[in-house]
């Protein structure tokens, strides 16, 4: 027997942000969409929780932020790095032209789970979950579809475009066989987290010491903690046990002495192994790729949902046309690359500037040897108004989109 098959006219591979908000956004201009996510659901840890002013301002633009900022969640103002023996505030978010001038941390599952609901309310919006991509369809060399696995057994969905927004490692992208542009990263990170109490101290945001990086995170009752590291270098940390991973917690938060026996053993800690690339066509006929699965960011500045969701809404305003008159052509496709690869690709080279010229030298104890600052801090110590600068490029980035699709009518 034949596997059984459902059509649509776009089917999104992935539910996470750049799949749920691309899937909101096509449902809300009336375009039938199927999103499959592979997991039952989006209780998944340790993915990127960072929302920024531009995604908070697009939710407002939606006339949902008060909603979304009702769910639990913690924000900051500024960004404040311990480097050395100096306290460094980098930007600040108060001058923001967007209506959350701050940093929001809310886990991803929650995020998720609300765009979801969002979602529902639209009759030509569905969900499909433990649904896991495993092939594109092709017919005459067009993408037409996807093979999935799901409990039931194999099924495929046919649509007029195939998107794929299933993460860096996506299987959509290594089935294209489209050319991946690979940009390097002398790091990866570990994260871990141990329990936050009311009377914990508002730390800096980083800690940057010779031979040490560490992030902190407020995360409601607990920190999440991160510990950047030379790429590859997880079994020199593991070999030097676990009382010295936690004696490196204690000397840049002496607060949390008395809860590093909370990580209890390697299993607490997972690694994220940092990878910066992109794809150097985001499409061929039939399929587009966007987020991760176009371009993986590094966790610098936290920006990679945010460029997701970008990526997002300028699919949606792009294509929600073409997708309803039901003829979704490769120049379609292209323009989607041509309005999202220049702060993709501007956002990555900020990236590995900072990798290569901030991360590496410290993590190989070549940075801060005189304990001065480099200029480019004592300049932004000195001079207040500078930190409106990283502010605006972190907070709102290069070229921040704008809700342009028209709005059905929801389902109730």
């Amino acid at each position: 027997m034949a596997d059984p098959t459902i059509t649509t006219q776009c089917c999104i591979a992935g539910g996470g942000p750049a799949g749920m908000m691309l899937g909101l956004l096509l449902a809300r201009a009336g375009v039938e969409v199927t999103v499959l996510e592979k997991h039952a659901d989006f209780l998944r840890d340790f993915r990127g929780d960072t929302l920024h002013p531009s995604t908070l301002e697009l939710v407002h633009e939606l006339g949902w932020l008060d909603e979304l900022l009702a769910l639990p969640h913690s924000k900051i103002l500024d960004l404040r790095f311990q480097v050395g023996a100096h306290e460094v505030t980098v930007g600040d978010f108060r001058h923001l032209p967007t209506h959350a001038r701050y940093l929001a941390f809310m886990p991803q599952w929650d995020l998720l789970d609300f765009l979801a609901r969002k979602a529902a309310m639209y009759p030509t919006f569905q969900l499909l979950r433990r649904t896991e991509v495993t092939d594109l369809v092709r017919d005459q060399g067009q993408v037409v579809g996807v093979r999935a696995r799901t409990p039931a057994g194999t099924l495929e969905v046919r649509a007029s475009l195939v998107v794929a927004a299933d993460g860096r490692k996506s299987t959509l992208r290594q089935q294209s066989g489209l050319e991946v542009q690979n940009l390097g990263a002398p790091m990866d990170v570990l994260w871990f987290r141990v329990t936050r109490r009311p009377d914990d101290p508002s730390p800096p945001l980083g800690h940057f010491e010779r031979g040490a990086l560490f992030l902190l995170i407020n995360r409601g009752d607990q920190w999440q903690c991160g510990r950047v590291i030379p790429k590859g270098g997880i079994a020199s940390v593991q070999a030097r046990g676990l009382e010295s991973f936690r004696a490196e917690l204690v000397k840049q938060a002496p607060f949390l002495a008395d809860r590093a026996g909370e990580i209890r053993s390697w299993d607490d800690v997972k690694l994220l192994t940092v990878r910066v690339d992109r794809l150097r066509t985001w499409y061929q006929p039939g399929l587009l790729c966007i987020g991760d699965a176009a371009h993986a960011m590094s966790p610098v500045g936290g920006v990679g949902i945010n460029l997701a969701v970008q990526d997002a809404v300028a699919t949606a305003n792009l294509l929600a046309g073409p997708l309803l008159a039901r003829r979704v052509t490769t120049e379609d496709l292209r323009r989607v690359q041509q309005r999202r690869e220049l702060p993709t690709r501007l956002t990555q080279r900020a990236q590995v500037l900072i990798q290569n010229r901030v991360v590496a030298p410290a993590l190989r104890k070549r940075a801060f040897r005189n304990g001065r600052l480099p200029l480019s801090l004592r300049l932004v110590k000195r001079i207040p108004a500078l930190r409106r600068i990283p502010a605006r490029l972190i907070g709102l980035g290069v070229r921040p989109e704008h809700i342009h699709t028209p709005a059905a009518s929801p389902l109730h």
